[in-house]
């Protein structure tokens, strides 16, 4: 019986209910694929699973929603073993158990192969911050060079990364950060413009840009969403992607607070277009490599 030790939950609650246990290691079936797990990275919304607030989550289960490794047996036959690959999101560590492991068993559709030097510890701190931040600006926002867009939140790792990302793609980058002493962080990611934030920013933005910027990344969450839709110039796009401020309703909201044309959506795992995703987490990583992207370890 082949062993392995992973990191289960047995039940919602504080950290304390992380433990390490050894357990059989899962065999894949048709559609599956055993990956050794090299390195993951730590998420907030796997602190709200732990938490007991993630919908249709049973327990036991094995937390991780993303994960990097090496497959080990594809019964398929559509990978070889050793070939390096990537999982996030899709139910990863939710409807089936994640990355927190020595061993995985995955979605063959879930599973994105990568050719890259990065060591793992590198590696596994790249796919869910890159592909959350690249598919929140694309596909939720549909970011368009020559826009304004502000990173609410912009401190965080998929804030830095959202910043690199839209000013490589030609916009005109403002973000938010509560300290001064981040202000120089994001700069050096390529913000052109960064706001300190007190939880009202609007008229801050509307002084640099009058009619309101035409994209805003919303990582702080409910807690700030209305001064940013207040921040938004007609036609423009409020997208929620994050919840750093650790709220997740907002009270007493009503539609109409929404400003007349803005619209607002939501950044969600399904919002992930795999079909695109895999190549752009390759032009990512190998811009990691060669210097155009930095990664905060």
């Amino acid at each position: 019986m082949n062993m392995m030790k992973a990191i289960v939950v047995e039940q919602s609650g504080s950290p304390e209910v992380l433990h390490i246990r050894q357990i059989q290691r899962p065999e894949p079936d048709h559609g599956w694929v055993l990956v050794r797990i090299r390195a993951f990275g730590l998420n907030r919304s796997e602190m709200f699973t732990r938490q007991g607030f993630s919908p249709d989550v049973t327990f036991p289960r094995i937390l991780g929603i993303e994960a990097v490794g090496e497959v080990e047996q594809d019964p398929s036959g559509h990978y070889p073993a050793g070939q390096k690959v990537a999982a996030v999101m899709g139910g990863m560590g939710r409807q089936y158990n994640g990355g927190y492991a020595e061993y995985a068993v995955l979605p063959l559709e879930r599973l994105m192969p990568l050719q890259t030097t990065l060591s793992w510890e590198m590696l596994g701190a790249i796919p869910e911050m890159f592909l959350t931040a690249w598919s929140s600006l694309t596909e939720s926002l549909d970011i368009q060079a020559g826009q304004t867009l502000l990173v609410r939140g912009g401190t965080s790792s998929i804030g830095l990364t959202s910043v690199a990302v839209a000013k490589n793609a030609g916009l005109t980058v403002l973000a938010t950060t509560r300290s001064e002493k981040k202000k120089q962080a994001l700069l050096d990611a390529g913000a052109d413009h960064v706001l300190i934030d007190d939880g009202n920013i609007a008229e801050k933005v509307r002084t640099l840009f009058p009619k309101g910027v035409d994209r805003i990344q919303e990582l702080v969450g409910t807690r700030t969403l209305l001064d940013s839709l207040q921040a938004t110039a007609p036609k423009g796009v409020v997208c929620m992607t994050g919840m750093l401020g650790n709220a997740w309703s907002l009270a007493n909201f009503e539609p109409m607070m929404i400003p007349s044309s803005v619209k607002l959506t939501t950044y969600q795992s399904e919002t992930l277009d795999m079909s695109t995703a895999v190549r752009a987490l390759q032009e990512y990583v190998t811009g990691v490599e060669h210097g155009t992207y930095t990664v905060r370890l």
